[in-house]
């Protein structure tokens, strides 16, 4: 559907969204932005500048498997079928293959699973939802850490870059795919990080954890100095580092009763408090003082909490605390890292009184089921509203703007905040 931007009049693509059925229902419910200065809605003259910082790619079945080396064939993550006819997810660093259930979705639930497979229906999808900039981390492709391979997973990594930059790489602007690095391979992980750097990538991904498994104090964590190496070529690139859950070790671990909701808050979101403790905590982050970090898909409610953990534990324990820090570990956090957000009411209230404004940024994390879209603008309105203008302008899309380096449109240029965040960009 073509529709007029509300300010230059340009003709824009945008998709027609059909009216949600008995179980999204709930998603139109807001109490609306009318006393707001700036609007979320798609079509409104003054609505906020908006990035996504979470969005998902929708790769090819075959992807990996037309174009990874013939050695790695039998170990790609696949289907298989059991004796009784039952479908199977096989991935190597999980302990069982995951039972797939046969799901007929229908409605706005068989939209969102339909969507997001051209750049050019994301872009139309994007434009229905009032979301200007995506920032895109695989789909399937979260299984490439799933591996305690290092080369492994560096092979299916390199696959995904070169695909996801012919893919999104001509909507650089707008559609903006993050570099998928395995650090464990550590002289392959900065090669790939300076060749992804040199296409034109704005970000980098890295697992949660640089070797997937369960934890085993033994093993390479990102608070070692092996890896100083990795954040010295990420820091000569300029390109921030983004933790997406799931990819720290198996995210399926609780069977039965109750797994769907305890395996996506706990197992899943839990894991990225690990690799920002890492770097707040260890020295990194004030060894690199220019390493932006962020965790992506965990909420934020979390952050709080936990930079004040981490105070409460180095002041406490200061006599086995190692290394000792110029600052404190929040603020390592305050000045370098990041958080992205859905719907998080609850850490949205605690972001003024903890000035954690400038490090939270929103996501609809389409086109995934958890998400927001096709109705961030509701969401946006059900959870902001206790926020001043200035911090919705800068959690919805300033702030990934400075961070990623995001041009802003020209439409946005008349308000102050949008005009200082362009001045940083270039």
């Amino acid at each position: 559907m073509l529709l007029r931007d509300a300010v230059s009049g340009e003709k824009i693509m945008t998709t027609v969204i059909p009216a949600p059925d008995a179980n999204n229902e709930w998603r139109l419910s807001t109490p609306g932005s009318a006393d707001w200065e700036r609007s979320p809605r798609p079509d409104a003259s003054d609505k906020y500048f908006m990035v996504s910082t979470d969005g998902h790619a929708q790769e090819p079945k075959d992807l990996w498997a037309t174009r990874m080396d013939d050695k790695y064939q039998d170990r790609l993550p696949g289907v298989i079928i059991g004796m009784k006819g039952q479908k199977f997810q096989k991935t190597e660093g999980f302990r069982n293959p995951l039972k797939l259930n046969d799901i007929k979705f229908e409605g706005q639930d068989l939209l969102r699973n339909k969507a997001g497979y051209t750049p050019e229906g994301r872009l139309a999808d994007l434009a229905a939802d009032g979301t200007d900039a995506e920032i895109i981390f695989p789909n399937k492709g979260l299984t490439m850490w799933a591996t305690s391979d290092p080369d492994f997973s560096h092979a299916m990594c390199s696959v995904y870059n070169d695909w996801a930059w012919e893919t999104f790489g001509p909507h650089g602007d707008q559609l903006i795919p993050m570099a998928c690095i395995a650090p464990a391979a550590l002289d392959d992980a900065i090669a790939e990080i300076q060749r992804c750097a040199e296409l034109g990538f704005k970000g980098l991904q890295l697992p949660s954890k640089p070797i997937w498994g369960p934890p085993d104090h033994e093993a390479l964590n990102y608070n070692l100095k092996e890896f100083d190496p990795l954040w010295a070529a990420i820091c000569e690139v300029d390109l921030p580092v983004t933790f997406h859950i799931s990819t720290g070790r198996d995210p399926r671990t609780s069977r039965s009763r109750g797994g769907a909701v305890i395996n996506y808050a706990v197992h899943s979101l839990a894991q990225n408090i690990e690799p920002i403790a890492n770097l707040c905590a260890s020295g990194v982050a004030e060894q690199f003082p220019n390493l932006r970090f962020g965790s992506v898909e965990a909420g934020i409610g979390w952050v709080p909490w936990a930079i004040q953990a981490m105070d409460e534990a180095y002041l406490k324990h200061h006599w086995a605390v190692r290394p000792k820090l110029d600052l404190l570990p929040s603020e390592y956090f305050k000045r370098q890292g990041f958080a992205t957000f859905q719907e998080d009411a609850a850490g949205l209230d605690l972001a003024l009184r903890h000035d954690l404004v400038q490090n939270f940024m929103w996501a609809n994390d389409y086109p995934h089921h958890e998400g927001s879209w096709p109705h961030s603008a509701e969401a946006i309105e059900r959870t902001m509203g206790e926020l001043d203008d200035l911090s919705r302008a800068r959690m919805l899309g300033l702030n990934a703007a400075e961070v990623f380096k995001i041009p802003i449109p020209d439409r946005y240029l008349n308000f102050d905040d949008a005009k200082a965040s362009a001045r940083k960009i270039s």
